[in-house]
C-alpha cells in the first residue's frame, strides 16, 4: 500500500496533519492511511444520538510481523509494542480498549500483519464526552482498509460495529452508530426499525448548540446541576447530559442572542461561589467518521 504524505500537504485538514506527522516522529514512517471519526453524544433519549465537530483521529501503516506500535499524542511517555496473538502482555490502561479490538479484529482475518497506530482525541476525557466509541471506530476502519485486498472485501461499517462491539461489550453501541452512520445536521434515531435520520440544525431555528464543562478538581458531583440550573434560569432553552447519567458536562440549547448573557450568568455565579467557572464548547452537529484522501 502506498503511503500518503499528509503531515506536508498544506491543503489537508490540520488534524490529520497532525496524527501524520506524529506517527512519523514516533514510528519512523509515513502513514498509509488516516481516518477522523467524531465524538458523538445522546440527544435527551438512549434511542436519538448525534454527532459533533470534535474528532478523534487514528494514522496508521501496516507491518508484516503481527506486532502493533501503538502511540497517542495524550500520552507520549507511554507508547507500547504488543503482539496480535498468543497472551496479551501488559499494557498502559491508555491503550486497552484499541488493543482489545486489534486482537478482536486480527482474529477474524483482519490486521493479522499488525500495524504502526498513533491516535489523538480533539476532546480530553475532562470534557465529559465520550473517546472510546470514535476511537474504535476510526482504528477499525484504517485496519479494515489496510488489510483488505482482493481475496478480502473491505468489511462493512456495520460489520465493523459488530467487532467493536464484540471487542468492548460494555461500550455504548448507539454512540457508535452515530460515530459509524451521522450525517450533519441531523440526529440519528434508532429502534426495532433500523436507523432514520431526523433533521437537527439549531442553526435553523437561532440557536447555538454547546458543551457546558465544570473544572472542579475532587468532589463536586453536584456542580454540573448547578451550571444547567444556572444556564437555565439565564434563558437556555433546553439542557440534557450527553451520556447515560451527570457527570462533568451537559448539553445546553441556547437562543444565539442569549449566549452572551447566558456564559455571563453562569461565570459570575460560579465566581460568587468561589468555584471554578465552568467552560462552553461550541458543538456543530456533525457527519459520519471519513477518511483524508
Amino acid at each position: 500500500m502506498s503511503t500518503l504524505d499528509i503531515a506536508r500537504r498544506h491543503t489537508a485538514d490540520p488534524l490529520f496533519r497532525l496524527v501524520a506527522y506524529a506517527l512519523e516522529s514516533a514510528h519512523d514512517r509515513p502513514p498509509a492511511t488516516v481516518w477522523s471519526a467524531p465524538h458523538a453524544f445522546h440527544v435527551g433519549s438512549p434511542n436519538l444520538v448525534a454527532a459533533a465537530d470534535w474528532p478523534v483521529a487514528a494514522a496508521a501503516a501496516p507491518r508484516d510481523d503481527g506486532l502493533v506500535r501503538l502511540s497517542s499524542l495524550a500520552h507520549p511517555a507511554h507508547s507500547c509494542e504488543l503482539p496480535l496473538t498468543g497472551p496479551p502482555p501488559t499494557h498502559p490502561d491508555w491503550a486497552a480498549r484499541t488493543y482489545a479490538l486489534l486482537r478482536t479484529m486480527a482474529d477474524v482475518g483482519y490486521g493479522r500483519g499488525g500495524m504502526d497506530l498513533h491516535i489523538h482525541s480533539t476532546l480530553t476525557a475532562a470534557a465529559g464526552l465520550s473517546s472510546a466509541e470514535p476511537l474504535e471506530c476510526a482504528v477499525a476502519l484504517a485496519v479494515a482498509e489496510l488489510h483488505a485486498g482482493c481475496s478480502r472485501p473491505r468489511p462493512s461499517r456495520g460489520r465493523l460495529a459488530d467487532l467493536a462491539r464484540a471487542a468492548a461489550p460494555d461500550g455504548d453501541e448507539a454512540l457508535r452508530e452515530a460515530v459509524l452512520f451521522a450525517r450533519p445536521g441531523r440526529a440519528l434515531l434508532l429502534g426495532g426499525h433500523g436507523r432514520r435520520h431526523i433533521r437537527f440544525d439549531p442553526a435553523e431555528h437561532e440557536a447555538r448548540l454547546m458543551l457546558l464543562v465544570t473544572r472542579q478538581e475532587g468532589p463536586g458531583a453536584h456542580d454540573i446541576e448547578r451550571a444547567v440550573a444556572s444556564a437555565r434560569r439565564a434563558g437556555a432553552r433546553a439542557a440534557w447530559w450527553p451520556g447515560p447519567r451527570p457527570e462533568r458536562s451537559a448539553l445546553v440549547l441556547l437562543p444565539r442572542d442569549r449566549v452572551t448573557h447566558v456564559r455571563t450568568t453562569v461565570a459570575e455565579e460560579f465566581r460568587a461561589g468561589g468555584r471554578r467557572v465552568p467552560r462552553f464548547v461550541n458543538i456543530n452537529v456533525a457527519g459520519a467518521a471519513r477518511r483524508e484522501e
